[in-house]
């Protein structure tokens, strides 16, 4: 078992560039949970018990994100902020082995790796949680980023996992759908 503290949504739709250039909406939400790290304080070379949590958290958060998007996803991202008492490892571990399996589910498949980052913060510390389109791995229109935060976390023995989905690229893409050949 695992002792969750929060939950925080983010929802943002976006209908402009930077420019204010109008575009096709692009809508795009993070799921944060911010939980007690069972390993904070000491050095553990068996991380299975974050593994575990990071697939169960995982699946409730995954479904409760896509639920919340305005079309079907097409590229998602996650992320982990790790406490002051922690290791990055550990957060490595929150998000990587069991993870990816119930996001794939929720998004109804995905071929491409999902982006990830990972970080040792104190509270309120942003993380850029990095996207990419769900199948395909050179979609440039998709590699895109949410800043994430929350003000009170995580607290020296919590860590915060993020995941995001999106429904879109970036507004207005303008670098191309793939590799440039020499």
């Amino acid at each position: 078992m695992f002792q969750l503290r929060k939950k925080v949504f983010v929802k943002e739709v976006i209908t402009t560039d930077q420019f204010g250039q109008p575009c096709a909406p692009v809508c795009r939400v993070a799921a944060l949970a911010v939980i007690q790290n069972p390993l904070a304080g000491k050095f553990s070379e068996d991380l299975s018990e974050l593994f575990e949590i990071g697939g169960m958290l995982g699946a409730d958060l995954a479904s409760e994100a896509v639920s919340q998007l305005d079309r079907a996803p097409i590229s998602y991202g996650k992320a982990a902020i790790v406490g002051a008492n922690g290791d990055l490892e550990q957060g490595g571990a929150l998000i990587h082995p069991k993870l990816g399996a119930p996001m794939r589910a929720s998004a109804g498949g995905g071929e491409a790796v999902i982006p990830s980052n990972a970080k040792l913060g104190a509270p309120g510390c942003a993380i850029d949680l990095p996207l990419g389109h769900k199948d395909n791995p050179w979609s440039f229109d998709h590699f895109d980023t949410m800043t994430l935060s929350i003000p009170d976390a995580p607290k020296p023995d919590e860590i915060v996992m993020c995941l995001a989905y999106a429904d879109g690229g970036r507004p207005i893409p303008r670098c191309g759908s793939g590799p440039i050949k020499n």
